[in-house]
């Protein structure tokens, strides 16, 4: 018998959700052949068969949240032997176990009376589906999983509930006994259950949940500072029709505005080696090479493929990757290994009108830049004729965390990003 085990597919993953088995119970495996797919917490990914044999048993069912290392199926020869001896399945072993580790007389009096309560009426079987760590943080923070909801698949608790029931509980343990007035509290549960009843319940995806914790670690953590050009890319453009009209004969690709960013960035990286770098705690670590990750959104939250060494690249080399990772992306194709490692970000909402805004920095990294849309402004010609003229003006801001990354550091860089646009033919050469 052979366990089938949930796989660690990304360096940040710690559980996984079967998205769906696409095999069977009798079905014949042979090594490498696609069983699964897990949605990690950066994109869905196949779990090839390390070995040939029979799917005997499924364990976990699709929609099941499971730890790394948990069996979620069985292998055999197909005499059934590895069915006959499958373990309980994973998600009901640790709630007997916690059932031990928790006894009672270890509560405070008023949890193990709850407790009680609710297993008086119920029985241990009606315990809530909880994750191993939600759990644990329960346990630690002193908080009953009978009174918290779950919005994991099928209603499991994830850590995100119990953070919030620990945030409820320690508030209300602050708020003074004058500041909870009878007709106050009086109204509170009306008002929810009226909110309740307009609302719909959608379940956190594995990737959004990932990217809700490290993206409100970073705001919280890295002191954040914003600097914005206004960059005029009348001439940018004009060269970026030449260049596709060039490319595009010799078979390349269209070159977009992106493209001619993401290659300027990855100059003025190289320039300004001091901006491509992470905050390590007691110290800085200074890339020597620049993965530029680019922001795509897809329907289960934000993923950001990767283009490794952007610098040592063609503008057409990354126009074409950039559009094959971002499409294998919103499929939920991409590996682990092509989503990590990135020293800088580009965000781009500039397709969606959006003339200006601040993005929040993808730790581990220092810096993102954020791109807005290009807009006709008018601008007094600099040539002292004193004559106005309509020019085409995008709008960038660098995010950058003032532990790595002074302001004047900041400031050289986009000044020096900004004439790189300006001045296109510097991009390529």
């Amino acid at each position: 018998m052979t366990e089938i085990q949930m796989p660690r597919l990304s360096d940040t993953m710690e559980e996984g959700v079967i998205s769906s088995w696409l095999k069977q119970e009798g079905d014949k495996i042979s090594r490498g052949d696609v069983v699964a797919e897990i949605e990690t917490d950066k994109a869905v990914m196949e779990l090839e068969a390390y070995d040939d044999g029979v799917l005997e048993k499924i364990l976990v069912p699709a929609g099941e949240l499971v730890p790394i290392g948990a069996a979620i199926g069985l292998l055999g020869d197909g005499s059934e032997s590895a069915s006959a001896s499958a373990p309980a399945a994973p998600a009901e072993q640790p709630a007997a176990a916690e059932t031990v580790e928790e006894p009672a007389a270890q509560r405070e009096p008023a949890q193990a009376d709850a407790a009680a309560e609710s297993d008086s009426a119920a029985g241990p079987a009606s315990r809530p589906r909880s994750s191993p760590l939600a759990r644990k943080i329960a346990r630690d923070a002193g908080v009953d999983l009978d009174t918290v909801t779950g919005s994991g698949p099928r209603g499991r608790i994830v850590r995100a509930d119990v953070d919030a029931a620990v945030a409820a509980k320690r508030s209300a343990e602050a708020e003074p006994t004058e500041s909870k007035p009878a007709p106050t509290q009086a109204a509170k549960p009306a008002a929810v259950t009226a909110a309740a009843e307009d609302v719909e319940e959608i379940p956190l995806s594995n990737i959004r949940r990932v990217a809700a914790k490290r993206l409100t670690e970073s705001k919280q953590q890295a002191p954040h500072f914003y600097l914005t050009s206004a960059v005029d890319v009348t001439e940018l453009l004009t060269f970026r029709a030449d260049l596709t009209a060039r490319v595009q004969a010799a078979g390349g690709p269209k070159i977009s505005i992106n493209d001619l960013l993401v290659k300027a960035v990855a100059t003025a990286l190289r320039a300004n080696p001091t901006v491509n770098v992470s905050f390590a705690g007691d110290k800085i670590l200074q890339h020597k090479r620049i993965h530029l990750g680019i922001a795509v959104a897809i329907d289960s939250g934000l993923v950001v493929p990767v283009l490794r060494d952007a610098d040592r690249k063609s503008v057409s080399e990354l126009s074409g990757e950039a559009r094959e990772k971002a499409g294998r992306a919103r499929e939920g194709k991409l590996k682990s290994d092509e989503m990590t490692g990135g020293t800088f970000t580009i965000s781009n909402l500039g397709m969606f009108g959006i003339e200006e805004f601040a993005a929040v920095i993808n730790p581990p990294e220092a810096a993102i830049l954020a791109v807005g849309a290009v807009r006709d402004e008018l601008r007094l010609r600099e040539d002292g004729k004193n004559k106005v003229e309509v020019r085409k003006i995008l709008r960038i801001t660098l995010s950058a965390d003032h532990r790595a990354i002074d302001g004047a550091v900041g400031a050289v860089f986009l000044q020096q990003l900004t004439a790189l646009l300006e001045d296109p033919i510097r991009i390529i050469a």
